[in-house]
């Protein structure tokens, strides 16, 4: 026998295995059903709780002698305000929704400056412990008081109704911005600051690099409360200041007996002040991967 048949009857051949590997899809399956789903979670409950009400309210104030509209005659008399929020027929007949941009432009000048001064007078408070005991106890009592308590002194410094209200803002969103960052900057770990040492980080390069984001929970709640309490705050400030404002337009509307266009209104402030917390929360869940409270 060959040294080649040896070596074929030694080792046995083998044949090779062919693997089929799926083709990758070209586009991704979407479960319709499961969106479908969670969709009906969301919205089904919270609208059935809104019929219910409206049903409720419907039967209550259609008795003779009820002093509040009910919903039809609130859909009858007030039903421009709801489908024609845009309508302007000048000499100040405007829609709700430009009134609600008025009363915006306001909110976004003062919020913008109480997360400002917020941020970076909590950001000193928290780091100094004399700061800290000097000056918590004083903010503890002025964020006490109510936003239409500083109107009076706000016309007398400024003498104009716009620079006022958001003065009023201001002086009412920025206490929760400073206490939620200090408490933040004093959770900070100090493993943090150790590294930061050792990296010897200068003050600013500390502040944006450490201090913030490990403080980013602390300060996107303290957000979240001071834009709640900026909208309450300028729809009380426009129905003593006039204006175009949704505010104004309430106190207009009281004295000219429209109850129907004020409980439009109030609709408006509740769904424009309820997408104002989650534009804040959603913008917090981003930037803090989540920490943030929601």
């Amino acid at each position: 026998m060959s040294a080649e048949a040896q070596f074929e009857t030694a080792v046995p051949s083998k044949k090779a295995k062919v693997f089929a590997f799926p083709a990758p899809s070209s586009t991704r399956r979407v479960d319709f059903s499961k969106l479908a789903g969670g969709v009906a979670r969301s919205v089904i409950p919270p609208l059935v709780v809104v019929l219910l009400l409206l049903l409720i309210w419907q039967i209550a104030c259609s008795t003779p002698g009820s002093s509040l509209p009910p919903p039809s005659v609130v859909w009858e008399q007030a039903g421009e305000l709801i489908w024609n929020p845009f309508f302007d027929y000048g000499n100040g007949d405007i829609g709700l929704a430009w009134r609600v941009f008025a009363s915006l432009q306001r909110v976004a000048v003062g919020f913008g400056l109480a997360a400002l001064v917020g941020v970076a007078v909590g950001a000193f408070i928290g780091q100094s412990v004399w700061a800290m005991r000097g000056l918590d106890p004083i903010f503890q009592i002025l964020r006490t008081v109510p936003p239409l308590a500083w109107l009076p002194l706000s016309l007398a410094a400024f003498r104009d109704s716009h620079p006022s209200a958001i003065f009023v803002i201001f002086i009412t969103a920025v206490w929760p911005v400073i206490i939620n960052t200090a408490v933040g900057v004093r959770n900070i770990p100090n493993d943090y600051r150790n590294v930061a040492a050792i990296l010897r980080l200068n003050p600013i390069e500390f502040f944006f690099k450490v201090m913030v984001p490990a403080a980013a929970p602390y300060i996107f709640t303290g957000l979240r409360i001071g834009i709640g309490l900026s909208w309450l705050a300028i729809v009380a400030a426009e129905m003593l200041t006039g204006g175009v404002g949704i505010g104004f337009f309430i106190w207009d509307a009281w004295n000219s007996s429209r109850l129907p266009d004020i409980i439009v209104a109030l609709v408006y402030i509740g769904v424009v002040g309820f997408m104002l917390d989650r534009l804040v929360a959603g913008f917090g869940a981003f930037i803090t991967r989540g920490t943030a409270a929601n």
